[in-house]
């Protein structure tokens, strides 16, 4: 698959083609693995780096899951190609600045990313749309047992899987998800929930992982524990906690459209305003406004088919995408122009926000109080 190709079809966990992702947006799971003997990617040298893409990527791409998918040296692309890749949550930060020694391969639907010589030798990610950790763990660790049998992976009896990173030993894996979580943070009770979760051992970060803000309202919770636990009680215990958090922000946006519905409709009323008309949008700005049309659109201010656009459009706004689809690069003052013609353009059919059946959301809304994270 070449890269244009890759673009132009992102992958259904983009663009919203779920009819259960209104609070928890993505599920994903990553495995951390390191050939034996051979330097982390961070103290290597470039030839140690590349010695070992080489021994690697035919592995990964001879991959039944990965037939005739994207398989390409992070060397061959331009910035901007490997920022697009960053935006799309395929590769990470850190190996699009690395590059040197460094691969990417991606199967058709973007579901499944293989890195190489990221701050380990090989990240295996899978992603799914929704609340669906179990379906992404199935398919990463049937990827991770057949490549177990090729490559000689760096596992300690006592210590699991030998990472560069030592809050990754043990099973390697990440688990988390991506929420949507306007309702909590509108109702200030979103502080109060993610202490909550920090104090119970998972980790509360940003759109694109550690060291990132929240844009949009979005918050990624995942575990912080690798050692000493299994697959399946990591699993576990982050399922529960996020179906917890989902169901607060549930309540809350409940709670506001029966009990506060004049200035939850001018919310979304005015970022419905500003969406259609406004002719300068920073990235901060404009995915703070698509949110409050999401939340719009689940409670029913919007017809059908509004959050999945609002979730493409929280893709294609992004500045790698935005310079992409301009065909060259931009300076911010530009970027903020194109963002908002694009917005405006996306949303022009898009009528004004309606009431007529949000009594239908509160109707049968029996959550009742607020229930304590375990």
């Amino acid at each position: 698959m070449r890269f244009s190709t890759l673009v132009k079809h992102p992958a259904d966990w983009m663009t919203g083609k779920s009819k259960d992702n209104a609070v928890v947006i993505t599920s994903r799971i990553r495995l951390a693995r390191n050939l034996e003997g051979v330097s982390f990617p961070g103290w290597a040298k470039k030839a140690e780096r590349k010695k070992v893409m080489e021994s690697i990527f035919p592995n990964l791409t001879a991959l039944k899951q990965m037939d005739k998918g994207f398989a390409q040296e992070l060397s061959n692309l331009t910035s901007l190609e490997k920022q697009v890749l960053v935006e799309r949550h395929l590769i990470s930060r850190e190996q699009a600045a690395r590059s040197e020694g460094c691969a990417a391969v991606v199967n058709r639907k973007q579901s499944l990313s293989l890195m190489i010589n990221e701050e380990d030798h090989l990240r295996i990610q899978s992603i799914r749309s929704g609340m669906h950790l179990r379906e992404a763990y199935k398919l990463i660790n049937k990827v991770d047992q057949e490549l177990e049998t090729k490559l000689c992976y760096a596992f300690d009896e006592k210590l699991g899987y030998l990472t560069a990173c030592p809050t990754n030993l043990g099973t390697g894996m990440r688990a988390s998800a991506m929420l949507h979580l306007p309702a909590l943070v509108i109702t200030e009770q979103i502080g109060q929930v993610l202490q909550a979760v920090n104090k119970i051992g998972l980790a509360v970060r940003g759109l694109f992982g550690e060291g990132t803000e929240s844009l949009g309202h979005m918050f990624q919770i995942s575990n912080q524990s690798t050692l000493g636990e299994s697959e399946e009680v990591i699993i576990d215990r982050l399922e529960r906690v996020i179906k917890q958090v989902a169901t607060h922000e549930r309540n809350a946006r409940l709670k506001m459209l029966e009990e506060d519905r004049d200035a939850l409709t001018d919310k979304v009323s005015r970022a419905y305003g500003l969406l259609r008309f406004a002719h300068i949008f920073d990235s901060k700005e404009a995915f703070a406004h698509i949110s409050l049309l999401r939340l719009g659109a689940d409670l029913g201010y919007f017809p059908d088919g509004t959050m999945e656009k609002c979730d493409s459009l929280m893709m294609e706004i992004q500045p790698a995408h935005l310079q992409l689809y301009a065909g060259k690069e931009l300076e911010p003052e530009k970027r903020d122009l194109i963002r908002a013609e694009i917005i405006r353009d996306q949303l022009q059919n898009l009528d004004p926000p309606a009431t007529s059946n949000l009594d239908n959301k509160v109707e049968g809304n029996d959550a009742g109080d607020e229930l304590p994270i375990e």
